[in-house]
Formats: C-alpha cells, sequence, structure tokens
C-alpha cells in the first residue's frame, strides 16, 4: 500500500513539474568579469537543488566525521551500561534463586561497572537497588557486618535523589524485616516509625509492626494494628477475628492487679469487648486477681441476650461465671434459673447455674444441675472435677457421707 502511494505521488510531482516548467522561457544570466553566461530557469533551478543536496551530503559526512570520537564514546558507555544492567538482573535472578553467593558477587560486579564510568555514577536508583541486593544477599548468608554497611550505603544514596525514594521505603522495610529475623523489634519498630505516614500505613508495613510488636511483647499495639490490618482487608475474616481474639487475650493476661485489667479491658475496642470469648477471659482473670463483682459485670451483657449467641459462646460465658461466684446476689438467681431451663442440654449452663446456686446454698436444685453435668464428657475434666466436689460438699451438708464419698471418689478419677 505504502509502494502504491508513493508511485501515486512521482506521478503528481511529474505532471505538476510538467505543466510549470515546460513551458517556462526566462533566463538566468550570470555576469563575472565581463564574461556572460545566459542558463534557462529550469536548468539553473535544478543546478540549485543539485548543489543544495550536494551540501547537505558533505556536511552530513564531515559531521560524523568530526563526532566520530564522541559516537564511539556514547557506544563505549551504552554497552558499559548493557553490561551494568545485564549483572544487576544476573543478580536478582540468582537472589530469586537462593544462589545467594553468586547474587552478592554479580551485584558487587554491577556497582563496580558502574563506579569506573563516569557517565553511569548519577543513576543513583541503580546503585541503590545493587547495594539493596548485596545487602540481602548478606543477610541470607548471615553476614550482618556487610548486610548492615550495603544496607547503610543504600539508605544514604537514596536520600541524595527524589527518583530513588521508592527504593529508599524498600529500604527501611527490608531493613526492618531482617530486624525481625535477628529478633529484635526495638530496632524493627524504630525502623518502621520512620517511615512516612502513607508508607506506614501499607498492607507489608503493618503486618511488620505487628510481628515486631508481638515479639516484644506489646499485645495493645499489636491489637491496634491487627485491628488496622483487618480494616484494610489484610486477612481472611475468619483468620482476623482468631487474630484479634488471640490478641486481645494476650492483652488481658498482661494485668497483674485488678486496676490495671481494669485499664486493659477499656483499652479493647468495642469489638473486643462485646466478643463472648474475650469478655469470658476478662472475667476469668478478673476472678484470678479477686474482682469477682467487675468480673460479673462484664458477663452481665451476655447473660441478658443468651438467646443471641452461638452455643460455644454460651459455654465460654457460663464457664467463666462459673469461676467468679463467690459473692453472688440474689439478682442474678431469675436470670440463671431462665438459662437452665431454656437450655437445658447444655453442660455448661447446667454447671454454671448448679455452681451459682450451691453459692447460695440452694442446695437441691444445685444437685439436680451438678448430677446432670458432671458425668457429661462433653465438659471440661476441670470444670467437671469441681461439679463433683460440689456435689459432695451438698452431700455433706444433707448429711449423706456416703454419696459424699461417691462424689470424691468420680472427682479423683478425673485427676
Amino acid at each position: 500500500m505504502r509502494s502504491i502511494v508513493w508511485f501515486v505521488l512521482l506521478f503528481v510531482v511529474a505532471v505538476v513539474a510538467a505543466t510549470t516548467l515546460g513551458s517556462n522561457d526566462g533566463l538566468v544570466s550570470f555576469y563575472w568579469a565581463g564574461q556572460r553566461v545566459d542558463l534557462s530557469l529550469n536548468l539553473f533551478l535544478l543546478l540549485l537543488a543539485v548543489s543544495c543536496l550536494a551540501m547537505v551530503v558533505v556536511f552530513n559526512g564531515l559531521y560524523a566525521l568530526i563526532g566520530l570520537p564522541r559516537r564511539a564514546r556514547e557506544w563505549r558507555v551504552a554497552r558499559r551500561d548493557r553490561t551494568a544492567q545485564a549483572a544487576l538482573r544476573e543478580a536478582l535472578a540468582q537472589y530469586f534463586g537462593g544462589r545467594y553467593s553468586r547474587a552478592q558477587k554479580a551485584a558487587q560486579r554491577a556497582l563496580t561497572i558502574q563506579g569506573d564510568t563516569p557517565e553511569l555514577s548519577q543513576d543513583n536508583e541503580f546503585t541503590v537497588l545493587g547495594h539493596l541486593l548485596a545487602a540481602g544477599s548478606s543477610h541470607r548468608l548471615q553476614d550482618k557486618a556487610g548486610r548492615d554497611k550495603a544496607l547503610e550505603r543504600a539508605l544514604d544514596l537514596s536520600r541524595r535523589s527524589v527518583t530513588a525514594r521508592p527504593a529508599e521505603e524498600g529500604a527501611r522495610l527490608l531493613a526492618a524485616e531482617w530486624a525481625l529475623d535477628d529478633r529484635d523489634a526495638g530496632r524493627a519498630l524504630e525502623l518502621l516509625a520512620e517511615l512516612p505516614t502513607g508508607v506506614a500505613r501499607r498492607t507489608h508495613a503493618l503486618r511488620l509492626k505487628l510481628q515486631a510488636a508481638r515479639l516484644g511483647r506489646q499485645p495493645q499495639d499489636a491489637l491496634r494494628t491487627a485491628r488496622l490490618l483487618a480494616k484494610h482487608q489484610g486477612f481472611s475474616k475468619g483468620a482476623a477475628q482468631g487474630l484479634l481474639r488471640s490478641l486481645a487475650f494476650e492483652s488481658l493476661d498482661t494485668a497483674r492487679d485488678a486496676e490495671q485489667l481494669r485499664q486493659v479491658w477499656l483499652q479493647l475496642d468495642g469489638l473486643d469487648r462485646r466478643d463472648p470469648f474475650v469478655a469470658a477471659r476478662a472475667a476469668t482473670q478478673a476472678g484470678r486477681l479477686g474482682a469477682f463483682d467487675e468480673a460479673r459485670g462484664w458477663l452481665r451483657p451476655f447473660w441478658d441476650r443468651l438467646d443471641e449467641l452461638a452455643a460455644e459462646e454460651r459455654s465460654a460465658i457460663a464457664l467463666a461465671l462459673a469461676g467468679v461466684l463467690q459473692g453472688l446476689g440474689p439478682e442474678w438467681l431469675p436470670r440463671l434459673e431462665a438459662a437452665a431451663q431454656a437450655y437445658p442440654r447444655e453442660p455448661a449452663l447446667s454447671y454454671a447455674v448448679g455452681m451459682a446456686l450451691a453459692e447460695r446454698q440452694l442446695w437441691g436444685k444445685a444437685r439436680q444441675l451438678l448430677e446432670d453435668a458432671a458425668p457429661d464428657e462433653a465438659l471440661t475434666n476441670a470444670a467437671r472435677r469441681r461439679a463433683w466436689r460440689a456435689l459432695a460438699r451438698i452431700a455433706l451438708e444433707q448429711g449423706d457421707a456416703e454419696r459424699a464419698a461417691r462424689a470424691y471418689e468420680s472427682a479423683a478419677a478425673l485427676d
């Protein structure tokens, strides 16, 4: 198609030239030293075009000849640049392939080629990437001194160039990851704190911060970070719920007295405080610290809406209540009896209500519920053991020593 277009254009030019120049009778006269030369205008125009073309060819030839050394230098620089780029790509491939010694050597070769070529030394981004690959390879080879030296060099170069700013962010994230590998949580948190706000909220940075907080035994910070990750969909829904619950447990377990536990509970997110398993863990911890009234206060909202909870959640709430019954008031009795009647087939509820009635010295009702719960293997051995011991005490209160002995024997069998 292109040749046809050029062919048509050639015909057009021929037609225009024939039409314009075919009837041209003009002359061009040249006078020089008393001599006169007459040329037809057509010949003059043709000679002028040929002269211009010849001058262009001559000038281009002279320019090419004069610029030959420059172009040779540019060719040598381009070849060295290609060699350096190839070495850097080789380092990257060897690094991903797990050949860290070869990756380190290839990265050093790329940096050496660049350093020996002044025209390439201004490419800070290339240099930073080379040092990062060398540092990563050194880290894998357990050469911490070489790693830190290469990393510091990369960070220093990246600060000098705007184009290398993404490489600086990557260097800091890598440094934090390596600090975690070294089990140095403080160093990792320090590096992450130096990141810009936008970078610090990226999913990878939040994951590193979560690991560092957990390694540094800072469950509150870890819980806040995990909450951000869950918000940014850094985990699946099930994994996020399990992780947040686990971190809430860790936070509650750090309390050493009732006041500290109260502060930890108030610092938890509202979603965490509405989690039945977290509330059960908090109540259990409060019971160990002697804060029975406060523990029951944390559990009471869940008892008021047992029908909204799953069976496992009701079981956790019931077992937690069974451990904080000391000083139980009579206002709990209607709530407990209603729960036992609503869920007669759930041994944890029968056990908790039975223990509560025994605490209030309502021996008859307590005995009936505990006798239903104690043999049920769905309960933990610890709960069943406490139920048998409670039945033994009830039997002693009622003067039935033989029944008390059988209950103590059943409790001992679970030890």
